[in-house]
């Protein structure tokens, strides 16, 4: 009755927060290129500046969370910093970028880090912990999100057309819904799992960055993963490109992400069976071959219908993805630090990729065209995946020697 009642409460907080989430970026880069006139060069240099923010506190979140275990404290400040959605995209952000758009670009880089960018993996990580607490499939919990994020795709390409803040708004409301379910939930917290998150200290997270497994995990996160977080940023505005008015588009666009996101909803229910059964590093490659295959025909195909389907395939790419990065991590890493690994090892990586690349990607959109640059683009992903096949670790963490090298070197310091 506990788990079933843990599972639900926290499902919840994933759909709601989900939907704020999406009302806020589903339309983004439009928003940013239609209502604020921006170019494609400067979109990039936005979404480089918000994963800058996001890098900073990125490590922030994850320790912090590792240092409180289970504590619901990291729940309720990202709560709180979203009730200011509304506001600060309506008064603040836009109004600044048009203003001054250096000095926009950091606010809002500020703001969408803390609240968004780096709070998303904070509560993704938080409630894995939980999941493994209680013994639910953490795939099939953020399933929920995903129906939450579909929902508001639904809804905000129509209500951008109408008016672009209503979506900034409706997050501002859903905040306040989840600051109350975040009370109603009722985690136990044993003296064993405190002493547990009290025994994790700075010295082990530098233990962690000294391991080449940890490294090569990384690489491909940089490599793949964010070359395929950069493909997505402004494939709303190519895809609405494709049709007579960008109105026509972004209504389309709008439909067409609301069944991707719901059918990766029910790819978040089948993923953690297909990651069990084909093994977590398996998982990894799978994801990256069909990133890399998705791109290269984004790059060929310029009729929208056939690139819609292209698109759904990404339904079970990111939830496979997700739920495989979670296992991998977990089988062969000290879970102690699994909120550093996956804030780190996964967002923090490929963030540190997104700051780099996506003022490039912007320019070669401006100056060779999305089809061109989304061919690279793919072959550069299968490049790293090719890499990764070899790198990456085909382990369990029963027999992991890397979770016993940090355990010992955490000894060998304690003894010193």
């Amino acid at each position: 009755m506990k788990k079933r009642t843990i599972y639900w409460s926290l499902s919840l907080y994933f759909l709601f927060f989900f939907f704020a989430y999406a009302s806020c970026f589903s339309f983004f880069a439009i928003w940013l290129g239609q209502k604020i006139n921006l170019t494609g060069s400067q979109i990039g240099v936005i979404f480089s500046v918000n994963a800058i923010f996001a890098m900073i506190f990125q490590p922030i979140y994850g320790y912090i969370s590792d240092r409180i275990g289970l504590k619901k404290y990291v729940l309720y400040f990202i709560s709180a910093l979203i009730i200011l959605a509304g506001p600060f995209y309506v008064f603040v952000y836009g109004p600044l970028l048009k203003w001054n758009f250096i000095i926009g670009a950091l606010v809002g880089g500020f703001y969408l880090g803390l609240a968004f960018l780096a709070g998303c993996a904070s509560v993704e990580s938080y409630i894995e912990k939980v999941g493994r607490k209680y013994n639910f499939e953490f795939g099939r919990a953020r399933m929920w999100g995903s129906v939450g994020a579909a929902s508001a795709t639904f809804l905000s390409g129509k209500l951008f057309n109408i008016n672009p803040n209503i979506n900034f708004w409706m997050a501002t409301i859903l905040a306040f819904v989840l600051i109350i379910l975040t009370m109603f939930i009722k985690i136990d917290i044993s003296d064993v799992e405190v002493k547990r998150a009290n025994s994790m200290t700075f010295h082990d997270v530098k233990l962690l960055f000294k391991l080449k497994d940890f490294w090569f995990f990384m690489i491909y996160m940089i490599g793949a993963v964010c070359l395929y977080m950069i493909y997505d940023q402004q494939f709303h505005v190519y895809y609405a490109s494709l049709f007579p008015t960008k109105a026509v588009g972004n209504q389309v666009f709008g439909y067409l992400n609301s069944l991707q996101v719901f059918l990766e909803a029910g790819m978040m229910f089948l993923a953690p069976v297909v990651v069990n059964k084909i093994g977590s590093k398996r998982g990894l490659i799978l994801v990256g071959a069909l990133m890399a295959c998705r791109m290269m025909a984004a790059g060929i195909i310029s009729n929208p219908y056939p690139l819609a389907g292209i698109r759904l395939v990404q339904a079970f790419e990111y939830a496979t993805l997700l739920v495989a990065i979670f296992k991998y991590l977990a089988d062969n890493f000290d879970t102690r630090l699994s909120s550093i690994l996956y804030l780190v090892g996964f967002q923090f990586s490929t963030q540190i990729g997104t700051t780099i690349l996506s003022p490039i990607v912007g320019r070669m959109y401006d100056g060779i065209g999305f089809k061109h640059t989304y061919l690279f683009m793919g072959t550069l992903v299968l490049i790293f995946t090719i890499f990764a096949a070899f790198t990456l670790l085909n382990k369990k963490r029963d027999e992991c020697p890397i979770c016993d090298d940090i355990i010992k070197g955490k000894e060998i310091s304690d003894a010193n």
